[in-house]
């Protein structure tokens, strides 16, 4: 699966510590911390109609992840919502929009990885793109094919998940591995061998009408996925956080994954075995359902 260009975002505007710039004019320093290590923390936003959904728990999730990492300066929550409305703004943007929202350790004053080079404050990048849920146009009468991984998901005793940072390698490797053998997206697995996401996604399996989970072991805090799981919670839907084993993903009736860039989609096959009958099931459609109808009544107004 492969995003094709949009000619909307032929002429974006990007922000980059309040300056807005051409996206072919856009850029950092060499001596920037995410140039030089992937020293930074990111999330990603979705639009609707003038509202970003769940903003508060992103932002959240972005000052956590920049505490972890002993930022010495993290922007208020309302300067982030700020610099987004402005960022919104100079580019008439208002609904199916994503945004990348990146915060670095900064200009480092020469090469090195020690934190103590950083003394200029924090690099704050925003860049607002006009694309639709990626899977749209890959989820249709086969469903997302997803395959297995070789490369495994660090553990909290290595790199915690619950820093959302912009080191993507792991997951930048397992999707070379999926690219070849010709699926969508990558199944990786923790060090223990269960299931901990994909190289982008949160995955849930539906059993006997059950809706399961991996912990946030070896996967981050998804936004998305919290959502389904209070979505679960709320209309009477059984539902767990657990380990679970890809013979559990194999054997089960339905097979979805979370994300905020692709929001719910259906997986039809993994490692080339079809899901339950090969088609959406029904408690993927509900929830899929119910989460639509949140992002059309929820959400913070920026534009």
């Amino acid at each position: 699966m492969l995003q094709s260009f949009n000619e909307k975002n032929r002429d974006l505007l990007v922000n980059i510590n309040g300056e807005l710039i051409h996206r072919d004019n856009a850029g950092i320093s060499p001596f920037d911390s995410s140039v030089q290590g992937g020293d930074a923390v990111w999330e990603g936003l979705r639009v609707y109609d003038g509202r970003v959904f769940k903003l508060r728990e992103h932002l959240n999730r972005l000052t956590h992840s920049a505490k972890a990492l002993a930022f010495e300066s993290i922007p208020s929550h309302d300067e982030l919502t700020g610099e987004i409305r402005r960022t919104l703004e100079a580019n008439s943007m208002r609904t199916d929009v994503h945004i990348r929202l990146t915060l670095t350790r900064g200009v480092k004053i020469t090469s090195g990885m020690d934190p103590r080079l950083n003394q200029s404050g924090p690099t704050l990048i925003v860049l607002a793109e006009h694309k639709a849920p990626v899977y749209d146009s890959a989820v249709g009468a086969t469903g997302l094919s997803l395959a297995t991984s070789s490369i495994r998901r660090f553990g909290p005793d290595q790199m915690d998940p619950k820093i959302h940072h912009n080191n993507l390698i792991q997951s930048i490797m397992a999707k070379i591995e999926a690219n070849a053998a010709g699926a969508d997206d990558a199944v990786m697995l923790d060090q223990r061998g269960f299931l901990a996401e994909t190289n982008a996604t949160h995955v849930f399996v539906v059993t006997g009408g059950k809706v399961e989970t991996s912990r946030c072991v070896a996967c981050p805090e998804g936004v998305t996925r919290s959502t389904v799981l209070d979505l679960c919670a709320g209309h009477g839907i059984p539902c767990a956080e657990c380990d679970i084993s890809m013979a559990e993903v194999y054997r089960a009736d339905e097979c979805f994954t979370t994300g905020t860039m692709g929001e719910i989609a259906w997986v039809g096959s993994v490692d080339g075995r079809t899901i339950g009958e090969g088609a959406i099931g029904p408690m993927s459609r509900r929830l899929r359902e119910l989460f639509r109808e949140l992002t059309r009544t929820q959400g913070e107004a920026i534009v």
